[in-house]
């Protein structure tokens, strides 16, 4: 007797699991729930790799002629490009996540998954781009002259390769940063949440 009353007590202080369908409300939240959270920070990636290039154009409106002549403004918009397309597709996936309220948990991991496989190839294909740069920026005054570039071969190569290795160094802490801030705490509450659904 004494046995099947501890059971009683000790199923009255099991924690009482949260259900699927309140789960999914909190993914789903419009204010605070991780999906719009990720949904808007895709957004705003695509909308400034977008107006970049035309402020770059603006910027540069007295020698607009030299500017679209210029490899290393094209290699730059085709790099745009590419962010913008990477960053829809990612888009798609939350939207996805965010269309379907029956999603069963192993869809979820799946797609949560799929995001954070993207996000680290994102972080290494920034630093292949800026490698990329870097090479173009030293290769490019042998082929086209602009002025700027001009100014920047005067120097020292001390100097300019100095400022390459100090830019690597910072690109690698602030989008790591970028990537937590925006994306990672995101995704990790996200797989909090979809640990906490029932199979």
């Amino acid at each position: 007797m004494e046995l099947d009353d501890l059971k009683q007590s000790w199923q009255k202080t099991e924690p009482h699991k949260i259900k699927n369908t309140d789960i999914m409300e909190l993914i789903h939240h419009k204010s605070y729930g991780p999906i719009s959270a990720l949904k808007r920070n895709f957004l705003r990636q695509i909308r400034l790799m977008i107006v970049l290039p035309v402020l770059i154009i603006f910027t540069n409106v007295t020698n607009w002629q030299e500017t679209l002549t210029s490899v290393l403004f094209w290699s730059y918009v085709a790099f745009c490009l590419i962010v913008v397309l990477y960053n829809y597709y990612n888009y798609r996936i939350v939207s996805k996540m965010e269309g379907m309220d029956g999603m069963v948990k192993s869809n979820l991991q799946e797609q949560v998954s799929l995001l954070e496989t993207r996000l680290r190839r994102n972080m290494i294909g920034i630093r292949i781009v800026l490698l990329y740069f870097i090479v173009l920026v030293e290769v490019l005054p042998y082929f086209q002259h602009f002025r700027m570039l001009d100014k920047w071969h005067a120097l020292s190569p001390l100097i300019r390769f100095g400022s390459y290795a100090g830019m690597l160094i910072l690109q690698y802490f602030v989008s790591r940063w970028h990537c937590k801030q925006k994306f990672d705490d995101h995704l990790a509450h996200l797989k909090s949440l979809v640990k906490e659904m029932q199979d």
